[in-house]
Order: structure tokens, then C-alpha cells, then sequence
């Protein structure tokens, strides 16, 4: 368990499907954390449990899936995650998803990933952290430049939201530009 002043990162459990089966199925979150893709929702109870247990089973050595919980309550929020780990190259991709719109643009999102970079530039020696979202969360990008991290480009026309294209937004930290910011 990794824990912040808002938040706190631990392991996916069983009893997390509902929320995320809720988040996905919930056509604003779906249409912020990935500009309405179709891999992320709508999506079936059974088709969730089917990927929900393949995260149960992932080996950290390659990817992660945390929840995000609200401290106090204990409320699951959100979920995090890194993939793509290479331990040779030193880096990993990263996500972020606030599934509970009443916290959105209050921080927690940050932390969350705040304290999972930490994690990873610190238990796990990376190097370097990339992310990517689409043009349109404007949110998502204020976001990630105040956590450090830098935009190296842009893959134009890659993402159709609402019958329109936007670009995909490139993102990298390396560890010293996070060890500066910190």
C-alpha cells in the first residue's frame, strides 16, 4: 500500500469489479480517460470479469493495476497502472483513471499518479515513465506538465472522439527531471 494526504494506491481486489465495471460503463469517464474508445466501454459484467482477472494474475515484473482509494473512507475511486515495464531500457508506461466525477479537479488524480511515479523512480530504478492521452483533455495534459512531465510529440489525427479526430498527446519524465521536481 502506497499512501498520499488524499489518497492511498493498493492492490486490485476481487471486490473492485463493481466500481470499475460502473466507471467503464459510465460514457463521461469513458469519453475523459480515453476519448470514447471502445476497448475501455461499454463493456459487459462478464467481459469485465474476464479482464479483471487477468489484472488479478499480472506479474509486476511486467505491469501493475492499482486501485486508487479515497483516504478516510476507504472509497475505491480510481485505478492506476503501469505496463509495458522494461527493466533492460529502465521505463514503463503509465495510467491514470478518477472513475468518481464528484473528485475530479480536486487533486486526487495527481497524487495518485504522484505516488505511483514514486514507485516507480524509487522501488523500481526506471529511468523514464511515458503516458499518452488524446488532445482533447486539456485536464489530463495541465495535469501531467505539473507533475514534470514533458511533451515529445504528438501522433496527429490518431484519435476519433464524438466523429472527430484529435491527436494523440505524447508524454515522458526521466528520473532527474523527477528527482528536480520533488
Amino acid at each position: 500500500m502506497i499512501e498520499g494526504k488524499l489518497v492511498r494506491l493498493r492492490a486490485l481486489r476481487a471486490e473492485d469489479l463493481d466500481a470499475q465495471l460502473r466507471w467503464r460503463n459510465d460514457p463521461e469517464v469513458a469519453h475523459w480517460a480515453t476519448g470514447g474508445h471502445p476497448g475501455f466501454g461499454p463493456v459487459t459484467r462478464a467481459a469485465m470479469e474476464r479482464f479483471h482477472e487477468g489484472r488479478l494474475r499480472e506479474d509486476p515484473r511486467d505491469g501493475a493495476t492499482f486501485t486508487v482509494e479515497e483516504l478516510g473512507g476507504g472509497r475505491p475511486i480510481g485505478m492506476a497502472d503501469y505496463r509495458s515495464l522494461d527493466p533492460f531500457a529502465g521505463r514503463a508506461t503509465v495510467g491514470i483513471t478518477i472513475g468518481e466525477r464528484d473528485l475530479w479537479g480536486t487533486g486526487h488524480g495527481g497524487e495518485a499518479l504522484s505516488l505511483l511515479l514514486d514507485h516507480l523512480f524509487g522501488a523500481c530504478r526506471l529511468h523514464r515513465v511515458e503516458l499518452e492521452t488524446w488532445s482533447g483533455n486539456e485536464r489530463a495534459q495541465r495535469a501531467f506538465r505539473r507533475l514534470g512531465f514533458t511533451e515529445e510529440g504528438r501522433r496527429r489525427a490518431a484519435v476519433l472522439v464524438g466523429g472527430e479526430w484529435h491527436d494523440e498527446v505524447l508524454f515522458g519524465l526521466l528520473r532527474e527531471e523527477w528527482e528536480a521536481a520533488r
